[in-house]
C-alpha cells in the first residue's frame, strides 16, 4: 500500500431536483498530496459528501477535472470506475453497519471485501488475518459484527475500507454517535492507517476536534471552498481563478457586499474594510 494524491481544477457537480438544476460544486481548486490526511468540514448541504462521491467515483464531474494517482475520472468509462473502487479507492459510509455483513465476523467481512480485487492481483494484499492483527483488531476477528460495540464496528468498518489495499481512503464522519473513548479509538487507528501504509485519507467530519488531528482541514460552504486549517489556524485561500472565500468569522464581521481595500505592506498585503 501507498498513498496516490488527488487534484481537482475548477471541479463543478451539478445535479436535477423538481425539474430544477442544483449546483451542489462551485469550481473546487483542489490539491491532496500522496500520504496527506484532509478532513472536510462545514454545515450541511456545504457540498462535502458530493465531493467525497466524487472522489470515490459514485459521481460524475459536471465540469472542470478530477484526477486521482493521475487518473482523469471525468475520461474514465464505468468499466474502468469500477476497477478504480476495487484496486485505489476504499470507502467506508457513514455508520459502521452500512459498510458490514452483521451476522459475519470481521475476518469474513474483510476476505469478502478482498473479493472484489482483481485475482492477478490479491497475492499482494495481506491476509485478512495480519491485516486485523496489523491494525490491533485481530481480538474480534472471530466474533460476529452485530455483537460489538459501536467503535469496534467501526473501527472494523475502516479494516474493510482498507482490505483491497487503495492508496486513498474516504471516510464519511467515521465517528458520529462515538463516544469520547470509541472516537479516539477510531482517530487512533486512522492514524495508525496513514503512518503505517502511507494512505492518503479524506474524511467528512462536523467535529473540530476531529478535524484538528489531521494534517489539514479544509473548510466548505455553498459549494466551494471557504477557508484552510493547518494546525488549528485558518486561512483563507486563493483560488486559480484569484477569487478569495473569506473565513466564516470574517463573515460574521463583513457581510456580502462589504467593500474592502487591498494593498502591499512589505511582503504581506493590507486589507481594509471602506465605507459603503
Amino acid at each position: 500500500m501507498s498513498g496516490i494524491s488527488v487534484q481537482c481544477d475548477g471541479l463543478v457537480h451539478i445535479y436535477e431536483s423538481g425539474g430544477e438544476d442544483i449546483v451542489a460544486l462551485r469550481g473546487i481548486d483542489l490539491d491532496v498530496a500522496a500520504g496527506e490526511t484532509l478532513a472536510l468540514v462545514g454545515p450541511s448541504g456545504s457540498g462535502k459528501s458530493t465531493l467525497l462521491n466524487l472522489f470515490a467515483g459514485l459521481l460524475p464531474p459536471s465540469a472542470g477535472r478530477l484526477t486521482i494517482g493521475g487518473e482523469d475520472l471525468g475520461r474514465m468509462t464505468e468499466r474502468e470506475l469500477t476497477r478504480l473502487r476495487s484496486t485505489s479507492v476504499g470507502t467506508v459510509l457513514q455508520g459502521a453497519a452500512r459498510n458490514l455483513l452483521p451476522y459475519a465476523t470481521p475476518l469474513d467481512n474483510v476476505r469478502f471485501a478482498q473479493r472484489s480485487v482483481p485475482r492477478k492481483r490479491r497475492s499482494d494484499l495481506l491476509s485478512a488475518a495480519d491485516l486485523l492483527r496489523s491494525l490491533d483488531l485481530e481480538s474480534v476477528a472471530q466474533q460476529r459484527v452485530q455483537r460489538l460495540s459501536g467503535g469496534e464496528q467501526q473501527r472494523v468498518a475502516l479494516a474493510v475500507g482498507v482490505a483491497n489495499g487503495p492508496g486513498l481512503l474516504l471516510a464519511d464522519e467515521p465517528t458520529s454517535q462515538l463516544d469520547r473513548d470509541a472516537r479516539e479509538q477510531v482517530l487512533g487507528l486512522l492514524t495508525r492507517i496513514n503512518e503505517q501504509f502511507g494512505m492518503t485519507i479524506v474524511l467528512v467530519t462536523h467535529d473540530p476536534d476531529v478535524s484538528a488531528t489531521l494534517h489539514r482541514s479544509i473548510a466548505m460552504r455553498d459549494g466551494r471552498i471557504g477557508s484552510e486549517g493547518r494546525r488549528g489556524v485558518q486561512y483563507a485561500v486563493v483560488a486559480r481563478d484569484g477569487s478569495v472565500p473569506l473565513p466564516d468569522h470574517v463573515l460574521e464581521q463583513w457581510p456580502a457586499g462589504t467593500r474592502v481595500s487591498i494593498e502591499p505592506d512589505g511582503d504581506d498585503l493590507r486589507i481594509t474594510r471602506r465605507p459603503t
